[in-house]
């Protein structure tokens, strides 16, 4: 399923946890998949603090608010585990890492590449569509 660069799309998702509470039956990266599945392949760019998402880590525990816990919300990282199994190219922003405080040397996720600042807009014109996510 994977299309040639010409015909991938290209979304770039810059806001961490945007919406979580409310958005809990679709993130971003859930709508990144259905990008992908309709498009016939997608390449998706981290920036901001969404570069964290790429930075393997346990499970959050679940959010309290008030007396209840909020037990629905996405992991990013399973979301983007599904979008790499799918075929979903990934990529994070060098500088975004090092702003936020991550070294270069440090892990990210398996199947997550790191790119040069602007680097992916100089890519724009082979894209199909780039959409912000």
């Amino acid at each position: 399923m994977t299309a040639p660069a010409g015909r991938r799309g290209l979304a770039i998702v810059e806001q961490a946890y945007r919406g979580a509470v409310e958005t809990q039956f679709a993130d971003a990266l859930y709508c990144a998949f259905l990008f992908h599945s309709h498009l016939g392949g997608l390449d998706l760019l981290l920036r901001g603090a969404a570069v964290t998402y790429a930075l393997p880590a346990a499970p959050a525990s679940a959010l309290r608010i008030g007396r209840h816990n909020v037990t629905t919300l996405n992991d990013p990282r399973t979301g983007l585990a599904v979008l790499i199994d799918a075929g979903v190219r990934i990529w994070v922003e060098e500088r975004d890492l090092h702003a936020h405080g991550i070294d270069a040397d440090r892990p990210l996720m398996a199947g997550v590449r790191t790119v040069s600042p602007g680097e992916m807009a100089t890519r724009w014109s082979q894209y199909r569509g780039v959409f912000f996510l």
